[in-house]
């Protein structure tokens, strides 16, 4: 079925507010909001059943999930709707100055993702300066006994090298834990602000102008949000900066990255390696000419996909939309929270 009404028997008291969701969740939770909420469940939004998801949120109070794009066509449809819960610490899918206009709440899942995230930029890191994507597919190809000359199998260290953060927030400080005291790695970091405890914390060095900061790092990691001011930020001229043999890493927005130049920079030897898990259009064409390089390892956007994590993150969205439309509470989680109240 393209929409369900789950539990419809627990929604005969019409003045229940109505939420609608985007996204599966567990019966445990779908339960929760049925004590609160008369609820409408899609399992995702396609072309097929756009039409019939705009109908049911034009009587929402709530909305609820992710992975799609909440803009104009869909917002001035939702003459009802009070609040939105984001089940992502992300929010660049929302159109904030509509909800700002209208002083709708948008709810988010900041802290959930933190150590996921943190842990596979570390996992790219190691991926692409051991090689091990490349290791194995030679393995596969019985190559195992050919001479271990440096190109054919070396990589490069993590431990004791120089890492850079573009980006330093809560991700960034996890990150930067992993790394200082895990790798024995010199922190160095960039941001719109000085973050103290990553300072006194990890020993992380601020740097204002970022151009040094890729000069000197062995890995350089984006956890940038995506907007009109960091679109594109890594392009070639950055990448030009770099060493040759640093490893860039993208765990933020794919549309910070210039995608061409990147595959430039990775083709010409100008930087050794990069690992992104997330691109500046999903899903990833598989002709992107990004899968040709074996100096690149992506994966399909899997910052926060763990078991635990996902659990974490659709619990944290469930108790944002009853805080907010039943106990009225915007104190904790609501990320424009100041512009409500402009």
């Amino acid at each position: 079925m393209i929409i369900k009404f789950k539990n419809e028997e627990n929604n005969i008291n019409h003045n229940k507010k109505k939420i609608v969701i985007y996204k599966n969740i567990s019966q445990q939770l779908l339960n929760k909001l049925l004590n609160h909420f008369k609820v409408i469940c899609f399992n995702q939004i396609t072309k097929d059943n756009m039409n019939l998801f705009i109908d049911e949120i034009e009587t929402a109070d709530g909305l609820m999930g992710r992975g799609l794009q909440i803009g104009a066509k869909i917002l001035n449809k939702a003459n009802n709707l009070k609040v939105i819960s984001a089940m992502s610490s992300g929010i660049d899918q929302y159109d904030l100055n509509i909800l700002n206009h209208r002083k709708i709440p948008l709810m988010y899942t900041p802290n959930v993702s933190n150590d996921s995230v943190a842990d596979l930029a570390i996992g790219l890191m190691l991926n692409c300066s051991r090689k091990i994507k490349n290791s194995m597919k030679r393995i596969k190809n019985g190559e195992w006994e050919k001479k271990m000359d440096y190109n054919f199998w070396y990589g490069l260290d993590v431990h004791h090298k120089k890492i850079g953060i573009v980006g330093m927030g809560r991700i960034g400080l996890t990150l930067s834990k992993r790394a200082r005291f895990g790798f024995d790695m010199e922190v160095l970091y960039h941001s719109r602000t000085r973050h103290f405890d990553a300072e006194s914390l990890y020993d992380a060095v601020f740097y204002q102008d970022v151009d040094e900061l890729l000069k000197e790092c062995d890995f350089v990691v984006s956890i940038l949000p995506l907007t009109e001011e960091t679109r594109f930020f890594f392009s070639e001229s950055k990448f030009s900066l770099m060493k040759n043999t640093a490893i860039f890493v993208n765990v933020g927005r794919g549309g910070v990255v210039d995608e061409v130049s990147l595959i430039k920079a990775l083709k010409d030897g100008r930087i050794a390696g990069a690992g992104l898990d997330v691109f500046e259009f999903e899903p990833l064409s598989p002709t992107s000419p990004l899968l040709s390089l074996d100096n690149l390892v992506c994966t399909p956007h899997l910052g926060i996909a763990t078991l635990e994590t996902s659990n974490k993150i659709d619990e944290c969205a469930v108790n944002n939309l009853i805080n907010v439309l039943i106990n009225g509470n915007l104190e904790n989680n609501c990320y424009n929270f100041d512009s409500l109240f402009k």
